[in-house]
């Protein structure tokens, strides 16, 4: 199967990238608004949150107990109460969670070393363990700072929130982002490089610890964000495609001089228009055009962008390449990981590719297609062109780790794949990685309609409404429960 290359309008040369963003608007209709996104992002009920996995670095936000660093089914979060925070969206970055609740609050928790928060957490109190007492029954490393795990509110006057709307939240590795109805950008935190700290906005800001107003960087209205390991994306309402960020394997959509990274951290267009959708993984990114084709481009060592039946180590796809969908995929959503990616289809179908070490994909090893690549033991190793998952339900949500994966089906139920060792799976004890999508049945959500997911690192968090006793009980039925 051959590369698709994109459009000559989605990699102009360079003289008709200077000119993109002051004619885009004498060229093009607008073809996005906010609406189009908000059912992505925004519950319309308040929603109880669940977390599960390894909170080693404060991000399943279940308070500072030693107890709560590993949960290995989801638990309700006790300090996100529904009919009292209402928490109707939240983010899941790598190793920290923004969210949002009704009154137009944000709310965090995780790791905050790199100021990804939004808040000060100096004065954490930290309790140090007595040496000589019997702490057989915590961990090794003692209590977690208090103020990083448990949820609390970013300053309402570091953000005009009386005065705008937010409608999506978005985390990366080491940032944060809010984006408000008016289409300003609010981000705070920084990005890291393969060297180290790379910075947050050009060469004048290292690391930004309270939100900031990011100047504005089009000619028209920010309507969707799509967050990676350390590059963020935005889309306009012209379709008009901004990236900003670490750029090192080409997930910005263009070649960055080491010279000039710094001058250039901020977002920048770099040619893509007609875009609709975007979204982006680790260090790979995708967007979908107006008429229906999906591109992607950035790392692709594993086959992550589902470009070519090659696999090649530390490929890059340097150019939007239109990825290799069977024909006629009208696709909802993308969500993917460090090396494996997802595509969720108009008609609730899932298609996964990239990396099959841990079962990232989802696909049975008995049921590898063709196109598999084997290593020189003939294990196999990656599936580079995206594959059509068997026997599983049809899927309204999705949501991709580093190295795992979650999906919600049509009634409400998440199920789960991918490298087991941190629970970030909440399959239970076993801490076995997982072959195929996996029904997460416990106690805590059996009851719920799950409507949002979210994976960071080694961690997950859904967010759902408990269904009415009859409603629960034609489920259970349904399932043979």
């Amino acid at each position: 199967m051959s590369k698709r290359s994109a459009s000559p309008a989605l990699t102009p040369s360079k003289r008709a990238r200077k000119h993109l963003v002051s004619t885009i608007h004498k060229h093009y209709d607008s073809i996005n608004s906010q609406d189009d996104y908000k059912h992505m992002y925004l519950a319309v009920q308040a929603l109880d949150i669940f977390c599960w996995g390894t909170g080693s670095m404060c991000e399943l936000g279940l308070g500072p107990l030693a107890k709560n660093k590993e949960v290995k089914r989801p638990r309700l979060n006790p300090f996100l109460p529904k009919d009292e925070v209402k928490i109707i969206s939240f983010a899941v970055g790598g190793m920290h969670v923004l969210a949002l609740d009704q009154n137009n609050k944000v709310w965090s928790w995780g790791t905050n070393d790199s100021g990804a928060l939004g808040r000060d957490t100096s004065g954490a109190n930290i309790q140090l363990k007595d040496m000589d007492a019997d702490n057989s029954s915590d961990d090794e490393d003692g209590d977690l700072n208090d103020q990083e795990s448990t949820p609390t509110q970013v300053p309402a006057d570091s953000m005009p929130l009386s005065d705008h709307k937010v409608v999506q939240l978005a985390a990366t590795d080491n940032l944060s982002a809010a984006l408000l109805d008016n289409g300003d950008v609010y981000a705070w935190g920084t990005f890291r490089c393969n060297e180290g700290l790379l910075g947050f906005y050009q060469d004048s800001i290292k690391t930004q610890k309270v939100p900031w107003q990011v100047p504005s960087f089009c000619s028209s209205k920010v309507v969707q964000m799509a967050a990676g390991k350390d590059h963020i994306l935005f889309l306009d309402e012209a379709g008009v495609v901004y990236a900003w960020g670490n750029g090192q394997q080409y997930q910005l959509g263009r070649k960055i001089m080491e010279r000039s990274r710094l001058r250039t951290l901020d977002p920048r267009a770099f040619g893509l228009d007609k875009i609709k959708y975007i979204a982006s993984g680790e260090n790979h990114s995708f967007a979908l055009s107006k008429d229906g084709k999906l591109y992607s481009w950035g790392l692709n060592q594993f086959g992550q962008c589902g470009v070519t039946e090659e696999v090649e180590d530390g490929a890059l796809v340097t150019v939007p390449t239109e990825v290799l969908l069977p024909e006629g995929t009208k696709v909802k959503a993308v969500s993917a990981g460090e090396h494996h990616s997802l595509v969720l289809s108009e008609e609730g179908e899932l298609f996964s590719f990239g990396r099959f070490d841990m079962f990232e994909i989802g696909i049975a090893k008995d049921k590898l297609p063709e196109h598999t690549y084997m290593d020189a033991h003939g294990k196999p190793r990656a599936v580079p062109v995206p594959t059509k998952l068997g026997d599983v339900p049809r899927f309204k949500s999705i949501a991709a780790g580093s190295h795992h994966s979650l999906a919600i089906s049509e009634d409400g139920i998440v199920y789960s794949w991918g490298f087991g060792e941190t629970y970030a799976v909440g399959l239970g004890p076993s801490g076995e990685d997982i072959e195929v999508p996996t029904r997460i049945k416990n106690t805590a959500t059996q009851d719920h309609n799950l409507q949002f997911i979210g994976c960071g690192g080694q961690f997950s968090v859904s967010g759902g409404v408990k269904l009415s006793d009859a409603d629960a009980e034609k489920r259970a039925d349904d399932h043979d429960d």
